[in-house]
């Protein structure tokens, strides 16, 4: 079977029937609207894109399709009836499928690449658990097949944790096809995928469309947006901002997506101007990058970043910001170019390497990366440089101590006291920590990565203005965040990045929000960047 033979839904809606629709979706979570009256329609045989910034509501509304939030308000319609979507089982059964962008959640380490591949049909009840190896790699065959993937035996008996990322999310993708659904959601597909990778996946959306599959597809990715979308809906805090049939207009959509902008969106950008008054200018560039690819498949990009100023980088999920900051930060090594730091080689081996030669960050992700529960605002703060506060394997808890109460007077950290634990702070508050952590030792370079997500704007003024210290201290500081308006309000400098290219590099005077949204707009020729990487 080929991926263009793919059979149709097994339940296909009659004619001119939606193949699932929302009607006034609403969810909530203590307290607070996620979702509000979504209404929405996903016709057979067409690929719906769905954009949104972070907390605008995407996963909320993916895991309601998908049945792992049946108490929302509202209506689903399958094929034009009303269902009840109580579990992920009953929500598969109607014929909806998702492939989550974490490949991990739809894999089973452990099992074979047949078993996880068969999988549903082990899972049934009334299924023998004990069925042989080989009626399973026959079902596996029959599953892979969807995809014409043909992976030989010796691969579909190997572990499946042993697979590549690209090569788990095509067997969770096999194995949703081979259940023939009405409505397929792919979140964020191809951010694991190489270039290669992912015009595979397109020719198999392709197929999927011409069989009368309906797609929902969720992208930051433009280029792909515009490329394989027939139509596309803007999620804004929870409600529904834009919807338009192609051809797309870019700047319109990204509007909706973003916002007014301050003072235009009756948000609490009205309260408080956070603009610096003054504009910093480095003279001295303290870290250069030359021919540094920031992800696959995409063209080598040069960036100087100056000592003595905050740069600020705009670039929606997936851009490659946190792939620049993590490449700096030794979390991750770039796949070719040089990188200098003050004029000397810098190739770091670790995040170790990286804050040994004072380069630190402040991940995007605070929760995983950056704070330890159970642990005071004080133990938080000092954790990458306990050698300074230690002697003889012995912590000088009062010079840590110290630290602590230094971080709640110089960033206004509402606590009780250094020894609260971290989970008893607020999200704003626990920011500061992760923040505050660097003032230790001054940065030669700060890496600052969405350093205002889920903070109040009193939190993000705070931490703007120790950003802005550091940097008139001498350091050079950089701003990415998905958000125009925080870097707008934060650097000197904005770089736009979209799919891995650098699109706009300004000085914030010389520029504004209309101007930074237009570079982002600007969708990629794919291939133009593979040929020039190549």
């Amino acid at each position: 079977m080929s991926r263009t033979d793919l059979a149709p839904p097994a339940d296909a809606p009659e004619a001119g029937t939606a193949a699932v629709s929302l009607r006034g979706v609403s969810m909530g979570f203590a307290g607070k609207t996620v979702l509000e009256s979504v209404t929405l329609d996903v016709a057979p045989g067409t690929v719906l894109a769905l954009l949104g910034a972070n907390g605008a509501g995407k996963s909320t509304l993916i895991k309601v399709l998908s049945g792992v939030y049946p108490e929302h308000g509202g209506q689903v319609l399958v094929g034009g009836r009303p269902v009840a979507l109580r579990t992920p089982i009953e929500a598969q059964r109607l014929g909806i499928q998702t492939v989550h962008q974490r490949v991990g959640e739809g894999i089973l380490p452990g099992l074979t690449v047949a078993e996880n591949l068969a999988f549903g049909r082990l899972a049934k009840r009334g299924i023998n658990p004990l069925v042989g190896t080989r009626a399973t790699l026959e079902h596996a065959r029959e599953v892979q097949a969807a995809l014409d993937l043909d992976w030989p035996e010796r691969v579909l008996r190997r572990d499946v944790a042993e697979l590549g990322i690209s090569d788990q999310q095509l067997l969770v993708l096999a194995r949703a096809l081979a259940t023939r659904p009405s409505l397929l959601i792919l979140d964020e597909p191809t951010s694991a995928l190489s270039a290669a990778e992912a015009e595979r996946l397109f020719a198999i959306v392709d197929g999927m469309r011409a069989r009368g599959i309906a797609v929902l597809y969720v992208s930051h990715r433009l280029g792909e947006i515009d490329a394989l979308a027939d139509r596309l809906v803007v999620l804004r805090d929870g409600r529904l901002t834009d919807e338009q049939d192609k051809p797309f207009a870019w700047e319109t959509a990204l509007h909706a997506m973003l916002g007014a902008g301050s003072g235009d969106d009756g948000g609490d950008r009205n309260a408080v101007e956070l603009k610096p008054e003054t504009e910093l200018r480095g003279e001295r560039v303290a870290v250069s990058l030359r021919g540094v690819p920031l992800l696959p498949g995409r063209a080598p990009q040069d960036l100087d970043l100056y000592a003595g100023e905050v740069t600020g980088v705009v670039g929606l999920l997936g851009a490659g910001k946190s792939e620049l900051a993590r490449g700096l930060f030794g979390a991750d090594r770039f796949a070719a170019g040089t990188i200098e730091l003050d004029g000397a080689a810098y190739r770091p081996k670790s995040p170790r390497d990286a804050i040994r030669q004072r380069v630190f960050l402040v991940p995007e992700d605070r929760h995983a990366d950056a704070l330890i529960p159970g642990w005071s605002l004080a133990h938080n703060l000092s954790l990458p440089f306990l050698a300074s506060f230690s002697r003889a394997g012995l912590v000088n808890t009062s010079a840590e101590a110290g630290l602590g109460r230094r971080a709640i007077d110089g960033l206004g950290i509402v606590t009780r006291d250094e020894d609260s634990l971290i989970e008893e702070l607020s999200g704003g508050n626990q920011q500061k920590v992760v923040v505050g952590r660097w003032m230790v030792e001054p940065p030669r370079v700060l890496l600052l990565d969405e350093p205002f997500r889920g903070v109040d704007i009193g939190a993000r003024r705070d931490i703007g203005g120790r950003a802005r210290e550091i940097a008139a201290e001498g350091a050079a500081v950089l701003v990415l965040s998905a958000d125009v308006d925080e870097v707008l309000e934060s650097a000197d400098r904005v770089l736009v990045l979209a799919e891995g290219v650098i699109r706009l590099d300004v000085r914030r005077g010389e520029t504004d929000r209309d101007a930074v949204i237009r570079a982002i707009s600007q969708t990629t020729d794919t291939s133009t960047e593979t040929e020039a990487a190549a």
